[in-house]
């Protein structure tokens, strides 16, 4: 759906009578990142902490395989007790290797987090570089070529039309700065602990 308005945004600029004062370009990160040696070194650092978590993880679940393994072949020596203990002493490494993989991989982290911290400052620098060439060559719009729907990557602000969209469908922005400000404020950690005292008080 956004793929299908956003190639009707492109059409409608690309024939509209306006648009013909309006200079367009493109890019193609893919070629240009292949080519910055900074860049080729940040991907082999994170193709190597992402190796040796995978190991890590690994190893861990051949440990918990080793232990159901054992566990299976000396069960009808164990007593009660000692069947609790091993089943208990398996369902812990299960636990720990469950939560050292959403540690690592899962939504916000250490691989993202990694990935931010060495890629951002490769970014940033082709950021720059492409504001300096949009500059010169008064570009409005930029695409990448290299990504599916020809993402943009620069917009000149001036073609901004978001806020007369949201006013014709009769939405204020600052009533959603409004909301976003009192739901922020709501979930603030002084918030949360007055609310408990206030409940606990009642």
């Amino acid at each position: 759906m956004k793929k299908q308005i956003f190639l009707l945004i492109l059409a409608f600029l690309c024939f509209s009578r306006s648009a013909k004062a309006q200079k367009f370009g493109y890019v193609d990160l893919e070629y240009i990142t292949s080519k910055m040696p900074e860049y080729q070194t940040a991907q082999a650092e994170i193709e190597k902490l992402t190796s040796r978590w995978i190991k890590e993880i690994s190893d861990k679940n051949l440990e918990i395989e080793k232990l159901e393994k054992a566990y299976r072949a000396e069960e009808v020596l164990l007593t009660e007790d000692m069947k609790q203990q091993r089943l208990k002493a398996i369902s812990e490494k299960e636990k720990e290797a469950k939560d050292m993989q959403n540690k690592v991989f899962g939504i916000n982290g250490e691989l993202i987090k990694k990935k931010q911290d060495i890629i951002k400052p490769i970014l940033d620098e082709i950021s720059k570089a492409l504001e300096k060439v949009v500059r010169q060559k008064r570009l409005d719009f930029v695409f990448d070529k290299s990504s599916d729907g020809l993402t943009m990557v620069y917009t000149n602000p001036v073609h901004d039309y978001t806020d007369y969209v949201m006013e014709e469908l009769g939405i204020s922005p600052e009533q959603i700065k409004d909301k976003e400000k009192e739901k922020a404020e709501s979930e603030s950690p002084n918030n949360t602990d007055q609310k408990s005292k206030n409940k606990k008080s009642n």
